[in-house]
């Protein structure tokens, strides 16, 4: 294995250079972190290359070259693929590699790869992100990480290139638990987006003046990060601070859902995520 300049840091390499990934890697190239990359598509290799990248032939030799390997490819069978190759390299218990996956994968991959890997002494961290192409171009992302201490030191500097917040969540698999919980809100409230739409739509309003303030007052408030600021989902103590503002919260919340199942009911329009919220908003609160 290649040994780092002590001033630049850990060697990186990185596989997959798609939407995400090749921002991200191009983020890597641009800083002082000595770079290696690899993907079956010439066309990114190319651009990475010329941004001052080392291109492998394999991802077997681009293991055999760096301290921190980033992988950022499609799915599960992938990320197995990937690694296999890594692994076949043969790295020693005294010259450890440390294997990131950024990929968002099921939750029992990160810990089954990581129980295989550390048999070659290599050392897996699963540190899926959030942000999009967007995030990766710009070096915003959010990077959840799952692993063990000393492998998450040795992929910080890299990571932190790439992300302008790096959460050590906790052992391996928490970055990619941290990160379902964070996709099942997101996924949810585009569903609620569309139930908002529909009832917009029936009501004959501009959908896209819809879209419109809903970004600009989600900029204001934080939008549904704005309630998640409590360290547990038990049930709030009366005299607890935020007994009173979720209790404004639920207030509010419950008369304008009343309110928007009225005209849901009048145009005949099915809101059963609206049905839900009002169902359930007060208690999930913790009131």
């Amino acid at each position: 294995m290649a040994e780092p300049a002590a001033s630049a840091g850990p060697v990186v390499g990185f596989v997959g250079l798609g939407n995400i990934g090749k921002p991200m890697a191009l983020r890597l190239a641009a800083s002082e972190l000595p770079l290696h990359v690899y993907d079956v598509a010439p066309g990114p290799l190319a651009e990475l290359q010329a941004a001052g990248a080392e291109v492998a032939g394999s991802v077997a030799e681009l293991a055999a070259a760096v301290d921190v390997l980033c992988v950022m490819v499609r799915d599960d069978e992938q990320v197995r693929e990937v690694l296999g190759e890594v692994l076949g390299v043969g790295q020693g218990a005294d010259d450890r590699l440390t294997v990131v996956l950024h990929s968002t994968v099921a939750p029992a991959t990160p810990r089954q790869l990581a129980v295989t890997a550390a048999r070659h002494g290599v050392r897996v961290l699963d540190a899926p992100v959030s942000g999009g192409p967007m995030g990766a171009a710009e070096g915003t992302l959010a990077i959840l990480v799952g692993g063990d201490d000393a492998a998450f030191a040795t992929a910080r500097p890299a990571l932190e290139v790439m992300g302008a917040k790096v959460v050590h969540a906790g052992p391996i698999g928490a970055g990619t638990q941290l990160k379902l919980a964070r996709n099942l809100m997101h996924f949810v409230a585009f569903t609620a987006a569309t139930e908002a739409q529909r009832l917009a739509g029936a009501a004959g309003l501009d959908l896209k003046a819809l879209g419109d303030v809903v970004r600009h007052t989600d900029a204001l408030t934080g939008g549904p990060g704005a309630i998640m600021h409590r360290e547990t989902t038990a049930p709030i103590a009366p005299d607890d601070f935020w007994y009173g503002v979720f209790g404004h919260v639920a207030d509010l919340g419950e008369k304008d859902l009343g309110f928007a199942l009225q005209l849901a009911d009048e145009l005949g329009v099915d809101v059963p995520l609206a049905r839900l919220a009002e169902r359930d908003l007060r208690k999930g609160l913790g009131l």
